[in-house]
């Protein structure tokens, strides 16, 4: 018999602990919007994951972190791949592990969009550096953006950012914003009556993900400040100052992984303006 139920009253954890006990084998299968994912126990025991790109142990990771949605456990279906190699216990403290350390790394990075580059200081410094500095100094070329990078050293987002952390706080690499990825000028050419639906359109899918989060109300700030820039007849500035905004909030409750989920549903937003 399926067990389903909604991660507003019972947190991904929690229902894992439920089943694990119990010695179930099947597999969990969640939706959070158009995002889906699944968590498959073998006697009780999380074995293999996948949600978006990501699988094993770091797609537990992103779907612990859930604040929302459905899930349905299907009890005897067999999972495809054996992508975990960790305990539950030690998967799950892990992941509450990242969301406290994320909330550090989110002060220096706030979105792993954003371009790596190295600042004045950096050709005049002696410093020497872990070889996980090394083989993320040499990706550094001022194009690639913190994901980007990430997929290259073939380390999740998280990862990277770690390392990234200690780079900008001995002021030898700074981040920048590139624009470009936000299609700007086609921003800009768009009739201000449209630019305000976009901007209602992007609010409502962030609260959606931020839905009963305790950072959800800056979102709301951020929105409202769009709207002095509206009355400004700042359109494009306030729909692209919003989207920073709301990613640098759902990046620093939810993780990259979410912020990057967020950017996605921007594009299909804005690829349909």
């Amino acid at each position: 018999m399926a067990f389903q139920g909604s991660l507003k009253e019972l947190p991904l954890p929690d229902i894992i602990q439920l089943v694990s006990v119990s010695g179930k084998t099947g597999v969990f299968k969640l939706t959070n919007g158009a995002e889906t994912g699944a968590i498959f126990l073998a006697e009780g025991q999380i074995v293999h994951a996948v949600v978006g790109d990501l699988q094993g142990e770091e797609a537990v990771y992103d779907l612990a972190i859930w604040p929302q949605g459905d899930f349905v456990f299907t009890p005897d279906e067999v999972a495809p791949h054996h992508t975990v190699q960790k305990s539950n216990t030690n998967l799950l403290m892990e992941a509450a592990r990242r969301i406290d350390e994320w909330q550090i790394l989110s002060k220096r990075i706030p979105s792993t969009r954003l371009v790596p580059v190295f600042t004045p200081n950096s050709s005049k410094s002696s410093v020497s550096f872990t070889p996980q500095e090394w083989s993320l100094i040499r990706r550094v070329d001022e194009r690639r953006s913190v994901e980007e990078i990430a997929v290259g050293l073939g380390l999740s987002p998280f990862e990277t950012c770690k390392t990234l952390y200690g780079l900008i706080t001995s002021g030898l690499i700074e981040l920048k914003e590139d624009l470009n990825r936000l299609d700007t000028e086609r921003l800009r050419s768009t009739s201000p009556d449209r630019l305000r639906q976009l901007a209602e359109a992007i609010h409502r899918q962030a609260r959606e993900l931020l839905q009963n989060h305790p950072r959800s109300s800056e979102l709301d700030g951020s929105y409202r400040q769009s709207g002095a820039e509206f009355e400004a007849h700042r359109g494009a500035d306030a729909v692209l100052d919003l989207i920073r905004d709301h990613e640098k909030t759902i990046s620093a409750a939810l993780g990259p992984n979410q912020a990057k989920s967020f950017l996605g549903r921007v594009q299909q937003i804005l690829g349909a303006a």
